[in-house]
């Protein structure tokens, strides 16, 4: 625990304590007294109420459209399954940037709704609640699905020869035996809409703003760190709390069900009804998943006099982006290749020695720290990399003009990626295998190799892709620390939309596109590796 340890509380802990101390220390002196004050101010109150009811009004939505897609997963068997999975989860591994991009092109000004009808939702919550959706569809799917597809379905049936009608036996059987799939599946949606950034920073505009980019205001633009001091503790309560009834959520999953094999529950749909509900499915991931995709794609060959490759092209010269970069914004492409290959390289070392040392030890220290492991997914990133600035700026540690900078920060989000895949297949591994590898001579280091490697290798390919694609995608922290010279792909897209002019719209476009397609290839990859039940993710 060792490694883990000392990078989190190095490149995490350290710096969020440093920024909040930033703000609430007057003369070395702490001033609580300001966090009456911050939280009193009527537009304080205005950011805390948003965040709270959109995040709410997103997990609902999600849930009532995404739980029929689950049961379609869990319960039917038909043709192109596997690849319509892979399809809905992309979605998920996309940086929320993309995301907003996407939208902005299906729902803003001259977008495909505007041009089709004349009807504009950028700016608005709609649109907000929407692209929530679009990315959290495969949070549901994939919890609350896995689980139904091992639910033994004869226990229904059972109900329903006693006398139940298909309705009743759902929902006295089926129904609580999910019901701890589907409170883990809502406070991860919850949680990634309470904290949400990038999309609300390019759809919402300026009327509407949640904590997370209220932080961002308060510190880049307004310099205000007191306040945003203040919001980054209510957030970390709050994501502390949220990740608490999570991990309950999830022991109590584990602790009393009775699973079986998916293979035996899947079959092909039968009658009107369950036809219709397949169709109804897939015409869903056409409007809410293709759809905004498709539109970001014809958006990106859209240049004036017809459609082509004129914005690809313009992204191979610095001057055609008006000066918003030093460098041509190809050259984003690469930078975020290499600093998400060293961030998958730093994620697989911390996080597999933390899965390592959680599933060898017990105790409620190590059950908290396999909590702490989660919050970079909930504590702000903007936090984070403001925090890296002000900290890692002195010897032995100076490391502001360092290009390691970047992956460190974007492997904070990687880690908890690799621990929550890893851990479920180490807590699998037979310790008898181990001791009598032990027993037969081996090292302990041997017997790694020889006994747990062989079996977690899929499980590590999963865990490097998803690290490897959210730190592709990371945006709230590096936006912060990425160099002028060097920025990501993230990076790039954010300012090019920053900046009026059609070409620089198509050029966000057009690098939109490209980190989709890398993160759909990255995604399909794994889809090939992936065993059916590889962690929690």
């Amino acid at each position: 625990m060792a490694v883990p340890v000392a990078f989190f509380a190095l490149f995490f802990a350290y710096p969020v304590v440093a920024i909040v101390g930033r703000g609430l220390k007057a003369d070395s002196v702490w001033q609580f007294g300001r966090i009456g004050e911050v939280l009193a101010r009527p537009d304080i109150l205005d950011v805390l109420w948003f965040t709270t009811w959109q995040a709410l009004a997103s997990t609902a939505l999600t849930l009532l459209i995404a739980l029929p897609g689950a049961h379609v997963f869990a319960r039917f068997d038909f043709p192109g399954k596997q690849l319509l999975r892979a399809v809905v989860t992309v979605p998920f591994v996309l940086p929320t940037v993309v995301v907003g991009t996407a939208f902005l092109a299906l729902l803003g000004r001259g977008g495909f709704l505007d041009e089709l009808a004349g009807v504009r939702l950028d700016a608005t919550v709609w649109a907000i609640l929407l692209a929530h959706v679009f990315f959290n569809y495969a949070v549901v799917v994939r919890t609350v699905g896995g689980l139904w597809s091992q639910l033994d379905p004869r226990q229904e049936e059972a109900a329903r020869v006693l006398g139940a009608g298909r309705f009743a036996a759902w929902r006295r059987v089926t129904l609580p035996a999910l019901a701890p799939a589907v409170a883990a599946a809502a406070l991860m949606v919850f949680l990634f809409t309470f904290t949400s950034f990038g999309v609300v920073q390019i759809l919402g505009g300026p009327a509407y703003s949640t904590l997370e980019v209220e932080i961002y205001r308060q510190t880049a633009q307004l310099l205000d760190l007191p306040t945003a001091a203040v919001l980054t503790m209510v957030q970390f309560a709050a994501v502390g709390a949220i990740l608490a009834v999570h991990a309950w959520t999830v022991r109590r999953r584990e602790a009393t069900l009775k699973l079986v094999d998916p293979a035996q529950t899947a079959r092909r749909p039968r009658g009107a009804g369950q036809w219709a509900l397949l169709g109804g499915v897939l015409l869903t991931v056409l409007v809410l998943i293709l759809l905004p995709l498709g539109v970001l794609v014809e958006r990106s060959l859209d240049v004036p006099g017809g459609h082509g490759l004129g914005y690809y092209r313009a992204l191979r010269s610095a001057e055609a982006s008006g000066g918003t970069f030093l460098v041509a914004p190809l050259a984003a492409v690469w930078n975020s290749l290499q600093y998400a290959l060293a961030a998958t390289a730093i994620a697989l070392i911390v996080g597999g020695l933390a899965a390592a040392a959680l599933t060898r030890r017990a105790g409620r220290l190590v059950r908290g720290f396999d909590a702490l492991l989660m919050l970079p997914l909930g504590v702000s990133a903007v936090t984070v990399g403001f925090g890296f600035l002000i900290t890692l700026d002195r010897p032995p540690l100076d490391l502001r003009t360092s290009w390691i900078l970047v992956p460190l920060a974007q492997a904070l989000v990687g880690v908890p990626f690799v621990v929550r895949t890893m851990l479920p297949i180490l807590r699998a591994v037979d310790v008898r295998l181990r001791e009598a590898a032990s027993v037969l001579g081996a090292s302990p280091l041997r017997a790694w190799r020889e006994v747990d490697l062989p079996l977690v290798r899929r499980a590590l390919l999963v865990a490097a892709g998803f690290a490897f694609a959210v730190s592709l995608g990371e945006f709230g922290a590096t936006v912060f620390i990425a160099r002028p010279d060097n920025p990501t792909l993230p990076v790039a897209v954010a300012r090019l939309l920053g900046r009026s002019g059609e070409l620089n719209y198509g050029q966000a476009m057009a690098l939109s596109t490209i980190l989709m397609l890398v993160c759909a290839v990255s995604l399909l990859a794994l889809e090939r590796i992936r065993p059916d039940r590889s962690g929690e993710f």
